[in-house]
């Protein structure tokens, strides 16, 4: 029971983790700008999504070592390489994080953001000096993640989006946008994201080759979670877009549940955008943790300690940046997008590695899966680079 309660949970981590304000922020954003178009936006998110989650996942429990350990193990020092990464885009994640937790605090109780940033901050260090946390982020995941899938299926209901047309242009876009795609999938499973539930898996004990049935539908949950909250958000913000209503630079997702349900529209948006926030914040917290303490004895001994810390350091950049601009959540996701395809390149070397798996054979299919979005997400990611660096020349 124990066991079947923490593989739901790790789906959940996953999915809350990815389901952040830059999640509705960025949907908001972007579906905006690309209308029905953005559909396919989302089905190739979703489509790298699955050939990177599946890998990653099943790599880490079946290899029963975290990807920083494989990472060591494959080659000395290339561990602490992706630890570093991870840990600071979800640093950077976090600050959004906390940021959002305090503005869905002001929509729903009208205190101060910072002050809603704080008690947010508070809750969270309670949850993680639970006794049993591992048990408590379980159930803490599983009741926002459903609180917010709920929510946003109402107000995708009353905005009465152009369904018809959204499905069409899902598979057939009128226009296409690399950037979005990038900061899509690094805001759903780039960085931390990706190892989420496969850390929370082997926590819980769920590892080896017998387990890899648990894991798949553990990882397919995850994705399915994210896909479903996406793609209703989208046609949510359809709807509002759709009513001649014109969405607010600053917070388009508020904009969107105003719009659509009123005054009513507007507090759900505040609850669900601190239920998306505070699980994120738990989620990259405990896996940007997860890739640090196995480096020391000492780290491994006072995780809890290390949680905090890294929870009010993100706290306190963020009191101290005095607000959260919208940048800094697409810039996060599209950050995120860019680790993606390294930490995955490593783990299909790795599972490749005799010493490293005797006797397991990683799926022919599963390794083509893999590599393409190593090779599409590296090209995008280039892309997205080369016209950052045009811009600043």
């Amino acid at each position: 029971m124990k066991k079947n309660s923490a593989i739901l949970g790790a789906a959940f981590l996953m999915a809350t983790s990815a389901i952040g304000p830059g999640f509705l922020n960025n949907t908001s954003l972007f579906t905006n700008q690309l209308l029905t178009s953005f559909g396919f936006v989302i089905l190739i998110s979703v489509l790298l999504d699955i050939g990177a989650q599946l890998n990653i996942w099943r790599i880490i429990t079946v290899g029963e070592r975290r990807a920083q350990d494989l990472s060591n193990q494959l080659l000395p020092g290339l561990g602490y390489v992706l630890a570093f990464l991870v840990a600071f885009g979800g640093l950077v994640f976090n600050i959004g994080n906390i940021a959002g937790c305090g503005l869905g605090l002001e929509v729903v109780t009208g205190i101060d953001t910072k002050w809603g940033a704080v008690v947010s901050c508070v809750i969270t260090l309670f949850i993680f000096w639970i006794k049993d946390a591992g048990r408590a982020i379980d159930w803490f995941v599983k009741i926002a993640g459903i609180a917010m899938v709920g929510l946003t299926v109402y107000i995708a209901f009353v905005s009465q989006p152009p369904l018809s047309k959204a499905v069409v242009h899902t598979f057939r876009p009128e226009k296409i946008n690399i950037k979005m795609i990038v900061a899509l999938v690094g805001g759903t499973v780039g960085g931390y994201i990706s190892f989420a539930g496969a850390h929370r898996l082997l926590d819980a004990n769920v590892k080896g080759v017998a387990a890899i049935p648990q894991v798949n539908k553990s990882a397919i949950t995850g994705i399915i979670i994210t896909s479903v909250m996406r793609y209703v958000l989208f046609l949510a913000v359809l709807g509002v877009v759709g009513s001649g209503a014109v969405l607010s630079e600053k917070n388009p997702a508020a904009s969107v549940f105003r719009n659509a349900a009123g005054i009513m529209g507007y507090t759900f948006f505040g609850i669900v955008m601190w239920a998306a926030a505070i699980t994120s914040v738990i989620g990259a917290s405990y896996t940007s943790v997860s890739f640090l303490r196995t480096f020391s004895p000492v780290l491994a001994q006072n995780q809890r300690w290390l949680v905090s810390a890294f929870i009010i350091l993100s706290a306190v950049i963020f009191i101290l940046l005095k607000q959260a601009p919208g940048y800094i959540l697409v810039t996060a996701g599209a950050l995120n997008g860019l680790i993606l395809p390294v930490a995955l390149a490593i783990m299909l070397i790795a599972v490749n590695r005799k010493k490293l798996f005797e006797t397991y054979q990683h799926p022919l299919w599963m390794q083509v899966a893999g590599w393409i979005v190593v090779l599409v997400m590296s090209w995008m990611g280039y892309m997205l680079l080369e016209e950052s660096i045009s811009k600043l020349f």
